[in-house]
């Protein structure tokens, strides 16, 4: 069974390639300072490391 984990955004998604843009809307974060819990599976680890520089994992 998979946990959970938080993950925030932290930096802005302006001026990014459009890559990465969709996966920060992927995990479902909107704006700076979102914080959303997120199933942590290998998937969304997967697109929480493609962004690695724009959100953090919260603990």
């Amino acid at each position: 069974m998979a946990g959970i984990i938080k993950v925030k955004q932290v930096r802005s998604i302006s001026g990014r390639p459009e890559k990465h843009k969709l996966i920060v809307q992927g995990l479902g974060l909107r704006h700076l300072q979102h914080v959303r819990e997120l199933q942590d599976t290998p998937s969304v680890r997967g697109m929480i490391r493609k962004v690695q520089h724009l959100v953090q994992i919260v603990e």
